[in-house]
């Protein structure tokens, strides 16, 4: 249950992040004001690591790793740098609401590469669930009145799904490790990539207090929402974190309706139907059978409270902790998701 509400409280705050997108880019340029959404969550995730530190209270996850940095390099890329910008770019040319729901496409998009890349377990009732939420995608972006059958605004935003399903299944790598560091290191990066190239295409520079309000926004709806995101990724799997992580679109409609006076047409209650059906369809899903763990040896935090972890320590070892450990081969029967230690074939 835990990895379940932190990544409807990532969802949460990321949903909310839309509307507030939307009213910053009034006054601030959709390439800049994607470079101070992650630059805030790297700066801000960075000075609390930093005081965690200097208190004695620093992470027990594992370690960041040299095998680690090529999966993070291109989380950072991907997820960091292409998918805030295409996301800029459609939220200035379209209503927020319709936006927020097309994100719906990143989940779909997601559990799509973590099937076809990956090989995570797709089942018919997760296939279908994405083909309900691609329906809904279809209604809220054909427009064919206006001359173009997919509006361009709806092609952004699609393209910042794909970016960001891409970043979600190469962030699966490192989910083992600091949550805390992962994110940080991909909004102060990315940050300070995309500040610099839109400062050097001569993008203004926004008021201060348009800024700090930038910055605070994605601390909270791209940093912590990514850290909680990584938290649930490692004992959920890609493809079903994304499917919690798809009330998010839901959230900014409705706050975006609320908050921008943003009308409700039968276009958007249409597709936000079609979603919300594929969505249920991939909560509600529950995955059990007989399967057998290979000999695996890998590190991440743990306790020894499950079946998989029954490995010895001495007398006094606190928990959660984090090492490099060897779990042997084991076969039983339990509900479970491709998370860290349930990544087999499915016949």
């Amino acid at each position: 249950m835990r990895p379940i509400i932190l990544a409807l409280i990532a969802a949460l705050l990321f949903g909310l992040s839309t509307p507030a997108a939307k009213i910053l880019l009034d006054t601030t340029d959709p390439w800049l004001l994607a470079g101070l959404f992650y630059l805030g969550s790297g700066l801000g995730l960075g000075g609390l690591r930093v005081i965690l530190l200097l208190i004695g209270r620093a992470p027990r996850d594992a370690p960041l790793r040299r095998r680690d940095v090529p999966w993070l390099t291109g989380a950072i890329l991907t997820g960091g740098i292409v998918g805030p910008v295409f996301l800029m770019f459609g939220l200035a040319g379209g209503s927020a609401s319709q936006a927020a729901l097309l994100l719906n496409l990143e989940g779909v998009l997601t559990a799509a590469l973590a099937w076809l890349v990956f090989r995570e377990h797709v089942d018919a009732r997760i296939a279908l669930g994405m083909a309900l939420i691609t329906g809904g995608a279809l209604v809220l972006a054909w427009q064919p009145d206006r001359g173009e059958p997919i509006g361009r605004h709806a092609v952004f935003v699609a393209g910042a799904c794909l970016a960001w399903a891409l970043d979600n299944n190469l962030t699966r790598k490192v989910s083992g490790g600091d949550a805390t560091l992962v994110a940080a290191l991909k909004g102060g990066a990315a940050g300070a990539v995309n500040l610099t190239i839109a400062m050097a295409m001569g993008a203004p520079f926004p008021g201060w207090g348009d800024a700090f309000g930038a910055a605070a926004v994605g601390l909270l709806g791209y940093g912590v929402s990514l850290m909680l995101f990584v938290l649930a990724l490692r004992e959920l799997g890609a493809a079903r974190t994304g499917a919690y992580f798809s009330t998010a679109p839901f959230i900014g409609a409705v706050a975006s309706i609320a908050m921008l006076g943003e009308p409700v047409s039968r276009r958007l209650a249409a597709g936000g139907l079609l979603m919300a059906a594929g969505v249920w369809l991939h909560v509600s899903e529950r995955h059990v059978h007989e399967h057998v763990h290979e000999p695996l040896a890998h590190e991440h935090i743990h306790r020894h409270d499950d079946t998989h972890h029954a490995h010895e320590h001495e007398a006094g070892t606190s928990e959660p902790h984090s090492h490099w450990h060897v779990h042997g081969e084991l076969r039983h029967s339990h509900p479970h998701y491709p998370d860290l230690h349930h990544r087999h074939r499915h016949t």
